[in-house]
Protein backbone atom coordinates (compact mmCIF):
# COMPACT_ATOMS: atom_id res chain seq x y z
CA UNK A 1 0.00 0.00 0.00
CA UNK A 2 1.92 3.45 -1.02
CA UNK A 3 0.58 7.00 -0.61
CA UNK A 4 3.77 7.68 -2.90
CA UNK A 5 3.57 9.22 -6.49
CA UNK A 6 2.65 6.36 -8.69
CA UNK A 7 4.12 5.84 -11.59
CA UNK A 8 2.60 5.38 -15.14
CA UNK A 9 -0.22 3.35 -14.96
CA UNK A 10 0.63 -0.45 -15.82
CA UNK A 11 -2.65 -1.20 -16.88
CA UNK A 12 -2.51 1.63 -19.81
CA UNK A 13 -0.58 1.30 -23.30
CA UNK A 14 2.99 1.85 -23.24
CA UNK A 15 2.18 5.05 -25.96
CA UNK A 16 -1.09 6.23 -23.85
CA UNK A 17 1.20 6.76 -20.43
CA UNK A 18 2.58 10.22 -19.66
CA UNK A 19 5.81 10.40 -19.65
CA UNK A 20 7.85 11.64 -16.70
CA UNK A 21 10.48 13.43 -16.15
CA UNK A 22 14.42 12.98 -14.81
CA UNK A 23 13.57 13.72 -11.14
CA UNK A 24 10.14 11.15 -10.93
CA UNK A 25 12.13 8.24 -13.61
CA UNK A 26 14.98 8.27 -10.79
CA UNK A 27 12.77 8.22 -7.89
CA UNK A 28 11.27 5.11 -9.40
CA UNK A 29 14.47 3.65 -9.90
CA UNK A 30 15.79 3.95 -6.31
CA UNK A 31 12.89 2.63 -5.22
CA UNK A 32 12.89 -0.29 -7.59
CA UNK A 33 16.34 -0.68 -6.41
CA UNK A 34 15.56 -0.51 -2.87
CA UNK A 35 12.45 -3.68 -3.32
CA UNK A 36 14.59 -5.67 -5.18
CA UNK A 37 17.70 -5.71 -2.77
CA UNK A 38 15.38 -6.33 0.03
CA UNK A 39 13.47 -9.12 -1.40
CA UNK A 40 16.98 -10.56 -2.97
CA UNK A 41 18.49 -10.52 1.03
CA UNK A 42 15.63 -11.78 2.21
CA UNK A 43 15.80 -14.94 0.32
CA UNK A 44 19.18 -15.73 0.98
CA UNK A 45 19.35 -14.72 4.64
CA UNK A 46 15.52 -14.71 5.85
CA UNK A 47 13.68 -11.37 6.91
CA UNK A 48 14.68 -10.94 10.55
CA UNK A 49 18.29 -11.17 9.49
CA UNK A 50 17.71 -8.54 6.74
CA UNK A 51 18.92 -5.05 7.78
CA UNK A 52 18.37 -1.40 6.54
CA UNK A 53 21.99 -1.23 6.14
CA UNK A 54 22.09 -4.73 4.04
CA UNK A 55 19.54 -3.21 2.08
CA UNK A 56 21.30 0.07 1.70
CA UNK A 57 24.87 -1.44 0.68
CA UNK A 58 23.21 -3.85 -2.02
CA UNK A 59 20.91 -1.33 -3.55
CA UNK A 60 24.07 1.05 -3.33
CA UNK A 61 22.11 3.97 -1.50
CA UNK A 62 22.74 5.65 2.14
CA UNK A 63 20.22 4.09 4.96
CA UNK A 64 18.88 7.58 5.41
CA UNK A 65 17.88 7.15 1.65
CA UNK A 66 16.03 4.23 2.61
CA UNK A 67 14.37 5.54 4.91
CA UNK A 68 13.22 8.31 3.15
CA UNK A 69 11.40 5.75 0.63
CA UNK A 70 10.25 3.59 2.89
CA UNK A 71 9.66 4.57 6.71
CA UNK A 72 9.84 1.23 8.05
CA UNK A 73 11.44 -2.55 6.27
CA UNK A 74 7.62 -3.90 6.47
CA UNK A 75 6.87 -1.20 4.15
CA UNK A 76 9.57 -2.14 1.49
CA UNK A 77 7.77 -5.27 1.18
CA UNK A 78 4.13 -3.98 1.28
CA UNK A 79 4.58 -0.56 -0.65
CA UNK A 80 3.63 -0.64 -3.98
CA UNK A 81 1.92 1.55 -6.72
CA UNK A 82 -1.22 -0.44 -7.16
CA UNK A 83 -3.73 1.20 -5.12
CA UNK A 84 -3.82 4.64 -6.81
CA UNK A 85 -3.59 2.75 -10.38
CA UNK A 86 -6.64 0.56 -9.15
CA UNK A 87 -8.27 3.40 -8.46
CA UNK A 88 -8.33 4.72 -11.33
CA UNK A 89 -9.24 2.10 -13.03
CA UNK A 90 -12.32 1.84 -11.33
CA UNK A 91 -13.39 5.88 -12.22
CA UNK A 92 -12.33 4.44 -15.75
CA UNK A 93 -15.02 1.57 -16.27
CA UNK A 94 -18.52 2.68 -17.41
CA UNK A 95 -20.69 4.20 -14.95
CA UNK A 96 -23.73 2.14 -16.10
CA UNK A 97 -21.84 -1.40 -15.29
CA UNK A 98 -22.53 -2.78 -12.45
CA UNK A 99 -20.15 -2.16 -9.29
CA UNK A 100 -19.26 -6.04 -8.88
CA UNK A 101 -18.49 -6.08 -12.43
CA UNK A 102 -16.12 -3.49 -12.73
CA UNK A 103 -14.01 -4.85 -9.90
CA UNK A 104 -13.91 -8.07 -10.98
CA UNK A 105 -12.40 -6.75 -14.14
CA UNK A 106 -9.95 -4.61 -12.65
CA UNK A 107 -9.23 -7.07 -10.14
CA UNK A 108 -8.53 -9.51 -12.71
CA UNK A 109 -6.51 -7.35 -14.76
CA UNK A 110 -4.14 -5.90 -11.87
CA UNK A 111 -3.42 -10.18 -10.67
CA UNK A 112 -2.48 -10.71 -13.79
CA UNK A 113 -0.19 -8.09 -14.55
CA UNK A 114 1.41 -8.58 -10.79
CA UNK A 115 1.81 -12.04 -11.90
CA UNK A 116 3.30 -11.40 -15.11
CA UNK A 117 5.61 -8.97 -13.76
CA UNK A 118 6.98 -11.36 -11.18
CA UNK A 119 4.85 -14.19 -9.64
CA UNK A 120 8.02 -14.97 -7.66
CA UNK A 121 7.91 -11.93 -5.17
CA UNK A 122 3.85 -11.84 -4.96
CA UNK A 123 4.80 -15.56 -3.29
CA UNK A 124 7.45 -14.20 -1.55
CA UNK A 125 5.26 -11.01 -0.22
CA UNK A 126 2.33 -13.03 0.99
CA UNK A 127 4.51 -15.55 2.63
CA UNK A 128 6.01 -13.22 4.52
CA UNK A 129 2.54 -11.53 5.58
CA UNK A 130 1.91 -15.57 7.24
CA UNK A 131 5.14 -16.04 8.39
CA UNK A 132 6.55 -12.68 10.17
CA UNK A 133 3.52 -11.15 12.66
CA UNK A 134 5.26 -7.52 11.81
CA UNK A 135 5.02 -7.65 8.24
CA UNK A 136 0.82 -8.52 9.02
CA UNK A 137 0.75 -5.69 11.34
CA UNK A 138 1.94 -3.54 9.39
CA UNK A 139 -0.88 -4.55 6.37
CA UNK A 140 -3.25 -4.37 8.47
CA UNK A 141 -2.71 -0.76 9.92
CA UNK A 142 -2.12 0.38 5.68
CA UNK A 143 -5.40 -1.04 4.99
CA UNK A 144 -7.34 1.93 6.47
CA UNK A 145 -5.49 4.14 3.75
CA UNK A 146 -6.75 1.80 1.18
CA UNK A 147 -9.94 2.10 2.61
CA UNK A 148 -10.61 5.49 2.25
CA UNK A 149 -9.42 5.69 -1.51
CA UNK A 150 -12.36 2.50 -1.96
CA UNK A 151 -14.70 4.52 0.36
CA UNK A 152 -14.23 7.64 -2.05
CA UNK A 153 -14.33 5.75 -5.38
CA UNK A 154 -17.50 3.94 -4.45
CA UNK A 155 -18.80 6.95 -3.65
CA UNK A 156 -18.39 8.68 -7.37
CA UNK A 157 -20.11 5.53 -8.45
CA UNK A 158 -23.28 5.64 -6.19
CA UNK A 159 -23.37 9.10 -5.15
CA UNK A 160 -23.28 7.65 -1.57
CA UNK A 161 -21.60 9.56 1.51
CA UNK A 162 -17.89 8.11 1.20
CA UNK A 163 -18.26 9.00 4.91
CA UNK A 164 -21.46 6.47 5.35
CA UNK A 165 -21.61 3.94 7.51
CA UNK A 166 -22.26 1.18 4.93
CA UNK A 167 -20.30 2.42 2.72
CA UNK A 168 -17.21 2.34 5.19
CA UNK A 169 -18.19 -1.19 6.21
CA UNK A 170 -18.45 -2.05 2.37
CA UNK A 171 -14.98 -1.04 1.71
CA UNK A 172 -13.18 -2.48 4.86
CA UNK A 173 -14.81 -5.90 4.13
CA UNK A 174 -13.59 -5.92 0.78
CA UNK A 175 -10.02 -5.11 1.69
CA UNK A 176 -9.89 -7.51 4.78
CA UNK A 177 -11.62 -10.54 2.52
CA UNK A 178 -8.56 -9.39 0.14
CA UNK A 179 -6.35 -9.57 2.67
CA UNK A 180 -7.66 -12.65 3.58
CA UNK A 181 -7.13 -14.26 0.30
CA UNK A 182 -3.57 -13.51 0.01
CA UNK A 183 -3.22 -14.98 3.59
CA UNK A 184 -5.08 -18.34 2.13
CA UNK A 185 -3.07 -18.20 -1.03
CA UNK A 186 0.19 -18.36 1.00
CA UNK A 187 -1.34 -20.42 3.89
CA UNK A 188 -1.91 -23.68 1.46
CA UNK A 189 1.37 -23.27 -0.26
CA UNK A 190 0.42 -21.19 -3.41
CA UNK A 191 -1.03 -24.12 -5.18
CA UNK A 192 -4.32 -22.30 -6.29
CA UNK A 193 -5.02 -19.70 -8.77
CA UNK A 194 -5.07 -16.70 -7.18
CA UNK A 195 -7.60 -15.20 -10.12
CA UNK A 196 -10.12 -17.69 -8.84
CA UNK A 197 -9.57 -17.79 -4.88
CA UNK A 198 -10.28 -13.53 -5.56
CA UNK A 199 -13.40 -14.26 -7.46
CA UNK A 200 -14.37 -16.50 -4.63
CA UNK A 201 -13.82 -13.73 -2.28
CA UNK A 202 -15.89 -11.55 -4.30
CA UNK A 203 -18.76 -14.35 -4.62
CA UNK A 204 -18.95 -14.14 -0.70
CA UNK A 205 -18.99 -10.41 -0.81
CA UNK A 206 -21.98 -10.09 -4.12
CA UNK A 207 -23.62 -12.99 -2.59
CA UNK A 208 -22.98 -13.78 0.87
CA UNK A 209 -22.07 -17.60 2.22
CA UNK A 210 -23.11 -20.05 -0.22
CA UNK A 211 -25.67 -22.82 1.29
Amino acid sequence: MSNMTAAPSPFRNPADRPQLGLRERKKIKTREAIRSATYALVKEQGYDATTIEQIAERAEVSPSTVFRYFPTKEDIVLTDEFDPLLMEELRARPTDEPWMTSLRTVMKKAISLGMKEDEEVSRLRTHLMVQVPAVRSRMMESMSLTGTMLCEAISERTGRDPDSLEVRVYAMALIGGLMETSLYWAENGHRDDFKELVDRALDVLEHGLPE
